[in-house]
């Protein structure tokens, strides 16, 4: 054969073979994972990649689309930035799919006062806890506790002869009310037993008591009445203590796990306090800050004279720290906060509407109205839908 000819079939045969290892390296590849056949678009990630499947999997769920529709450059360094998108998108997925929401096809967010349903309760309703199957409201004109079923919004029965009912506690198996008297007043509820009048726990608490929560062990009050003071209430043996040494008027009152905190109504601060009752520190926050919620990370606590809501850390080394202030998104005297484990609802008093944020990047969701001079204040999750107390039209509603 002639020699030029023969160099120019090698060469031929040579690029053949090169353009055969390209397009074979270059095409988008099946593997298998957990015995099932899956397929990247991704040209760059072959099957024998030992992180192909998880790859496949970070890709499914929406966590990451590569860097273009067909190249996913598995060697490059991952910057700061990127990192923090991949570990909200995480955080996202993970509360989205593990919701009762998602897993009972309830996606969707209410978007106005005519897609509400609406259930009467007593007169002047203010707050409202859910047990998990019910839903407890304290009607603060009525003296009365209204029990409400949360499958349907049927109200099943009336507990009697609470003088002013104000905050709401489930918690060992009762249900517990505070009254906004002088001296405060803690009352009982058995839900086992039929509906009558609440037990009266105590007359000796702090003047105006209203917010109320449980530590697993012990029943702390916030009582707004001169002195501001916290009362600690031990059930067994009963014992009532009441501090009051750093106290100005506390109305908001949670606890994260390890510590209660306080909202200040009269110096205008959130206060993280020991197991003595003691303010271990005092967080500067908006005006006139009213009724948290805890996220599990954060506390957010609407301040109802500023339109706005305080962010602050509540655990770790940025414990008491301000994270964020938001305003806007519809806020117009905030009353108070309630978590359902993905979304952040603040009702507005004032504004007659609740404002939604996702909680783990707090991005605004929207403002939706609750109809004209509904004036929502309490509100609680039972971790499927937010019940909202319209305090001017004695109605409970589900969003």
């Amino acid at each position: 054969m002639n020699t030029s000819i023969r160099n120019r079939a090698m060469i031929l045969v040579a690029a053949m073979v090169i353009i055969t290892a390209a397009s074979t390296y270059m095409r988008a590849d099946t593997g298998t994972c957990g015995g099932a056949s899956i397929t990247l678009p991704f040209t760059d990630v072959s099957s024998g990649n030992v992180f192909f499947c998880s790859i496949a999997e970070a890709y499914f769920s929406a966590l990451t689309n590569g860097t273009s529709p067909t190249t996913y450059n598995p060697g490059d360094p991952v910057p700061r930035e990127q990192m923090a998108t991949f570990v909200t998108r995480t955080m996202d997925q993970s509360v989205k799919r593990a919701s009762s929401r998602a897993a009972l096809d309830q996606f969707w967010t209410n978007q106005g006062s005519n897609n509400l349903a609406l259930t009467t309760v007593g007169t002047g309703p203010r707050l409202v806890k859910s047990d998990g199957a019910d839903l407890w409201v304290t009607n603060f004109s009525g003296a009365t506790v209204s029990r409400v079923r949360a499958s349907d919004g049927k109200k099943l029965e009336d507990w009697t002869s609470a003088t002013i009912p104000g905050g709401v506690l489930v918690a060992m198996g009762k249900v517990f009310v505070t009254g906004f008297t002088n001296p405060g007043r803690l009352y009982e509820i058995d839900p086992t037993q039929v509906a009558g009048a609440v037990s009266t726990v105590t007359t000796g608490l702090g003047a105006n008591t209203f917010g109320i929560a449980f530590d697993g062990q012990r029943i702390w009050t916030a009582n707004q009445g001169a002195p501001g003071s916290v009362s600690i209430v031990t059930l067994s043996p009963f014992l009532v203590t009441t501090v009051t040494k750093g106290f100005s008027a506390p109305g908001g009152i949670i606890y994260d796990g390890t510590n209660i905190w306080v909202t200040d109504t009269g110096d205008h601060m959130l206060k993280k306090l020991d197991s003595s009752g003691n303010i271990l520190i005092s967080v500067p926050v908006g005006v006139t800050p009213e009724l948290p919620v805890f996220d599990g990370t954060n506390i957010w606590v609407p301040n109802l004279d500023s339109a706005s809501v305080s962010v602050v850390r509540a655990t770790g080394p940025l414990a008491g720290t301000v994270m964020a202030t938001l305003t806007g998104n519809g806020l117009n005297h905030p009353d108070q906060a309630a978590f359902d484990g993905e979304r952040i609802l603040v009702t507005n008093g004032a504004g007659n509407s609740v404002s939604l944020w996702k909680a783990s990047d707090l991005t605004p969701i929207g403002t939706f109205s609750t109809g004209t001079s509904t004036t929502p204040i309490g509100v609680c999750s039972d971790g499927l839908n937010f019940w909202i107390v319209l305090a001017g039209t004695n109605k409970l509603a589900r969003f």
